[in-house]
C-alpha cells in the first residue's frame, strides 16, 4: 500500500546545507571584522563619496602628487 507522510508538503533544508550557510555567514562576518580593524590599505585612502560642502561640489578623487614625467633620481 501507499503511505502518505504525516507532514506532507512541508519542506526543510538538509542539515548540511543549513550548516554551510551558517558557516558562510560566519566567515563573512569574521572577514568584515578583520578588515574593519585593519583600516585602510594605504595612507590617505578615503571614501569615494563627494563632499557637498567643498568648492565645486565634488571631489575628483584620484591620487594626489602623482604628476607626470620622470622624477629626479628615478631608475637608479
Amino acid at each position: 500500500m501507499f503511505r502518505v507522510p504525516a507532514v506532507a508538503g512541508r519542506w526543510a533544508p538538509p542539515p548540511a546545507w543549513a550548516g554551510f550557510v551558517l558557516l558562510l555567514l560566519a566567515m563573512f562576518a569574521l572577514a568584515y571584522g578583520v578588515g574593519a580593524a585593519a583600516g585602510p590599505v594605504a595612507p590617505g585612502m578615503h571614501s569615494p563619496r563627494t563632499d557637498p560642502g567643498s568648492p565645486g561640489g565634488s571631489d575628483p578623487g584620484g591620487m594626489g602628487g602623482m604628476g607626470g614625467g620622470m622624477h629626479p633620481g628615478a631608475g637608479r
